[in-house]
């Protein structure tokens, strides 16, 4: 069979499957299993595809044909421009948190801490430290499996000297103060997960969408203990679903935090809530004296 009419037949067989993008994903498994660029395809598109190539790409069709998501098929996805590794431990990079990493990046300066609560992929923490040189930062998840993932995401990027990783529940087992805190944590209302699409619902780690009941749980409980954690003037942001962000803000000023906003992705949708905890007066006089005798204050990594 020529490589031309696998693809036709590729495509052919994901769109019958009732699979959405079935070209686009038609083609991204072929250039999997082949390693052949776009270029490359159109100069030979007209030759035979070896036997093994051509049962290969049946194979990977057939789990994709079962909604397994691309991404855990190629193992790869790009975000913020970077190529990170995934698997069924962690959820797949998508571009509307790149809003969150955005935003975040705004706040950060050389030097400072960062912790990242329910990392992942490590996708979030791991861009911020490649776009501001001189920040050092922790990342948590429940999840040992996910952790070794985003390690390995932080070594190959080229950030492993400036990244931790722990495991625990949320701020379980977290020490220190942080300049900077973000999380995208699981926020879909537990009734309405298994009425998203097949891929996320079927594949993803249920324990990285589910919410609770409303979609809060972890809003809460992050929003209550985050004052323990945050320098004070540090700044707390959010990925948020996007009919969430009146219920955020409202938890995060109840809180004490100032200066809230609500960022919104490319779609035009409520992506990203953040604000600030608020310095004292008579701690900033304090800080400023401990900042010319020299004294630091930093995280715990």
């Amino acid at each position: 069979m020529k490589y031309r009419e696998l693809l036709i037949k590729g495509t052919e067989t994901l769109r019958h499957a009732g699979i959405p993008d079935a070209a686009a994903d038609g083609w991204y498994l072929l250039e999997y299993v082949s390693g052949m660029s776009r270029n490359t395809y159109f100069l030979r598109m007209e030759e035979e595809a070896p036997g093994e190539l051509c049962d290969a790409y049946g194979r990977i069709l057939e789990k994709r044909c079962a909604r397994i998501p691309l991404q855990y098929i190629t193992g790869e996805q790009e975000f913020m421009g970077l190529t990170f590794l995934v698997n069924e431990h962690v959820l797949v990079p998508r571009q509307d948190t790149e809003t969150l990493v955005e935003q975040a990046e705004k706040k950060l300066l050389s030097g400072m801490c960062l912790l990242d609560l329910c990392t992942g992929s490590g996708c979030i923490l791991i861009s911020l430290l490649a776009r501001v040189p001189g920040v050092i930062g922790l990342g948590t998840d429940i999840s040992a499996e996910a952790l070794e993932t985003a390690e390995k995401n932080a070594d190959r990027l080229g950030v492993g000297d400036r990244a931790r990783w722990t495991l625990g529940d949320i701020f379980a087992p977290v020490e220190g103060r942080f300049d900077v805190i973000v999380s995208n944590p699981p926020y879909i209302r537990r009734e309405d997960i298994d009425g998203l699409m097949p891929e996320v619902a079927d594949f993803e780690p249920r324990e990285a969408l589910d919410g609770g009941r409303d979609g809060l749980e972890f809003y809460r409980r992050i929003i209550s203990e985050a004052p323990e954690y945050l320098k004070e003037g540090g700044w707390l942001f959010f990925e948020i679903g996007c009919d969430q962000a009146e219920d955020v803000t409202a938890l995060m000023r109840e809180t004490g935090f100032v200066r809230t906003e609500t960022a919104q992705d490319l779609s035009g949708l409520d992506r990203v809530v953040y604000g600030c905890l608020p310095e004292k007066p008579e701690k900033a006089c304090v800080e400023q004296i401990r900042e010319i005798s020299g004294y630091s204050s930093g995280c715990k990594m």
